[in-house]
């Protein structure tokens, strides 16, 4: 059985079911292999650094219509306050997993975009140069009321750092409200990353897209 799920805006998700094992299944383009194939090694990376459950990656590949990528089938639920506080918990445990440099072993994607992750030693030059520049040279950003302004800011970004030196941490990359939930224990899952070792603010301040993530969640990971 192959029944359509909703909930992405990129891929098309399906439950895939005999009767007795389940799975989870995304598809895309054919050309969109490479995107699966970065997603599948960042769950790698969270699963491994055992603070935190991902989804296990079962496969992925191509046919002549379509790039998939199969992970354990879950069942979740929306967050609650004691989920909450466990993924701040958890998320601080994450952070806690460092590396010399800001970067990440691979190019990868945000979404559908490429995320550039070239190894850099200071966060503020990383941060100027793979994420902010590179956002407003896309096409599709890269419009004249964003030049200018676009420029003075890239100028001035190490003066926001000025005295904060960040260590790099693993981040998840794409921490908003959509990309969690929790499984029928109550153990929060993270799902759908971009990542790299950067700047734990960065993990943080994505989660402040769209609404936000419970006040309990933000009180566990303080503490």
């Amino acid at each position: 059985q192959v029944n359509p799920k909703g909930g992405g805006c990129i891929n098309d998700a399906y439950h895939l079911t005999d009767g007795r094992r389940h799975f989870f299944a995304k598809t895309n383009a054919v050309d969109k292999q490479a995107m699966f194939a970065a997603e599948a090694v960042g769950l790698a990376a969270l699963k491994e650094s055992k603070t935190l459950r991902v989804p296990a990656v079962i496969c992925m590949g191509s046919s002549d219509e379509a790039a998939f990528l199969v992970l354990e089938y879950l069942e979740l639920s929306g967050g609650s306050k004691r989920g909450a506080r466990r993924l701040g918990e958890q998320l601080a445990a994450l952070h806690k997993v460092s590396a010399p440099r800001f970067g990440w072993q691979q190019d990868n994607f945000i979404g559908a975009t490429p995320q550039v992750n070239t190894w850099e030693n200071e966060w503020a030059h990383f941060y100027a140069t793979h994420r902010l520049r590179y956002q407003l040279q896309l096409p599709a950003n890269h419009i004249a009321p964003l030049r200018q302004p676009g420029e003075r800011l890239l100028a001035h970004v190490a003066d926001f750092f000025s005295g904060y030196r960040p260590l790099p941490a693993l981040l998840h990359g794409d921490l908003w409200g959509g990309n969690w939930g929790e499984d029928e224990v109550g153990q929060p899952v993270i799902f759908d990353p971009a990542v790299y070792f950067g700047d734990r603010e960065a993990d943080i301040a994505m989660t402040e897209l769209f609404g936000g993530f419970p006040p309990d969640f933000y009180a566990a990971y303080r503490d």
